[in-house]
């Protein structure tokens, strides 16, 4: 325990909208937390700190996560939906079909 000369100050950095989750997208904290932020004493409001930041590094663990897992666009295969794209074949191509039986 830490002797309380200052008080905590809330983490809210007026971003207030919650994540599917129902963390604030600004400071991390439940529903519950921001409502009952001014009834925690110090050492609760210390421990909600904590636990906002905590969440944020899974969050951004996570996010991090899904960009490494995309593959590149150049090895994705083509959607059924696309339009098929345009391939030309040239007609001087030194390709040889001599040997090619039907």
């Amino acid at each position: 325990m830490q002797l309380d000369f200052f008080d905590v100050p809330s983490p809210c950095v007026g971003i207030c909208q919650s994540d599917e989750k129902g963390y604030c997208l600004g400071c991390m904290r439940t529903r519950e937390e921001r409502q009952s932020w001014g009834e925690y004493d110090n050492d609760d409001k210390q421990k909600v700190i904590k636990r906002c930041i905590q969440r944020r590094k899974r969050k951004l663990s996570k996010q991090k996560a899904k960009v490494v897992e995309q593959p590149p666009v150049e090895d994705m295969q083509p959607s059924l939906l696309d339009p098929p794209s345009k391939t030309s074949i040239k007609k001087d191509s030194d390709l040889d079909f001599s040997d090619f039986e039907l």
